[in-house]
């Protein structure tokens, strides 16, 4: 009888096989100048299942006429309109905004997904939720699902208050728009430094990090210091300079 090959640890990690979905555009607009959302409708609808703060991967297309994969944040699933919100930051010239800017009534996109492990545990005695831009879908859903009694300290950097974005809620949360000011968005100590002065509750806490992937990386460590153990953190990085598409997984 043929054995099965031995486990190779110097094997790449392999992607998951994930749903795949055929979504059709249902309207497009600006929420704020700097962020456009964008409903979906799939005839899977009720086959869909996600957690909030989990994203699908879009196959967009490129310069070069190939297809490059995108990871957008799944903003809101309206099971009674029959819509999938998908927010984009509308930085610049690439594939996502420019699919957003376009999008038209009946267009089409194909998606894979949903993926992802930046979500709420419902063990924590408490929650911390960090990012910048392109993390404010994914920060505002969870905050919006999260249960009565829950408690949650939300940190957001943006450039100015026209990225604020109002979240009605049943949890006890409080957020806070970290501003940076005219600077561009990357790495920086601004996160880090509001992290510094953040007293940390009593209990079990829950950190939920992600953004540019160097600041996720400096605010892991920084709360690992602090006392949190590495499964108290979810921690991804969702952009980086020179990075064009994908996430980078956070675990040193």
């Amino acid at each position: 009888m043929d054995q099965p090959p031995a486990y190779n640890a110097e094997m790449p990690r392999q992607r998951p096989q994930l749903p795949s979905w055929t979504l059709t555009v249902v309207d497009a607009f600006d929420l704020t100048p700097g962020l456009r959302r964008v409903l979906f409708s799939t005839d899977r609808l009720a086959d869909f299942a996600y957690k909030p703060g989990q994203d699908i991967v879009f196959f967009l297309p490129l310069e070069n006429g190939e297809t490059g994969r995108r990871h957008y944040t799944i903003r809101k699933l309206d099971r009674a309109a029959g819509t999938i919100a998908v927010d984009f930051v509308m930085h610049g010239s690439t594939p996502g905004p420019n699919f957003a800017r376009q999008a038209r009534a009946g267009d089409t996109v194909e998606v894979k997904g949903p993926r992802g492990r930046v979500v709420f545990n419902p063990d924590a005695d408490w929650h911390l939720l960090t990012g910048d831009e392109t993390c404010i879908p994914g920060i505002l859903h969870i905050l919006e699902e999260m249960p009565a009694g829950a408690r949650a300290f939300a940190f957001i950097e943006v450039q100015d208050a026209g990225w604020h974005q109002p979240v009605e809620t049943r949890a006890d949360v409080a957020i806070e728009w970290i501003h940076r000011g005219n600077g561009p968005a990357g790495p920086s100590s601004v996160m880090l430094d509001r992290l510094s002065t953040f007293a940390l509750p009593e209990g079990r806490g829950q950190a939920l990090i992600i953004g540019e992937t160097s600041n996720v990386r400096a605010q892991r460590h920084h709360l690992i210091g602090r006392g949190f153990a590495r499964d108290q953190i979810a921690s991804e990085g969702y952009w980086r300079p020179g990075r064009n598409g994908g996430h980078d997984h956070v675990d040193d």
